[in-house]
């Protein structure tokens, strides 16, 4: 489950692609690299994300601009799939 893309489906951060950073058995803990970064991650309840196909690597994930960059890569993906 590390490394996995997720979007958050509640709370303050609703809507946004997040990383996730380490897993307990309830909880995941995930940042975006921006507003959370690597060395202070969001606990969040496994219920309130939504999980994607897509991972990142762990080169993607060593620090918190490379994460932003790879995250911002995926939504602009994302984005482009969705267009008619």
């Amino acid at each position: 489950m590390v490394g996995k893309i997720v979007i958050s489906k509640k709370g303050r951060d609703m809507g946004k692609y997040l990383a996730v950073i380490n897993c307990d058995k309830n909880y995941v803990f995930v940042a975006d690299g921006k507003e959370r970064k690597l060395e202070t991650p969001k606990r969040k309840n496994i219920k309130h994300i939504s999980i994607t196909a897509d991972t990142l690597t762990k080169d993607q994930m060593k620090t918190n601009k490379q994460l932003k960059k790879a995250i911002a890569v995926y939504k602009d993906t994302v984005a482009l799939k969705e267009e008619p």
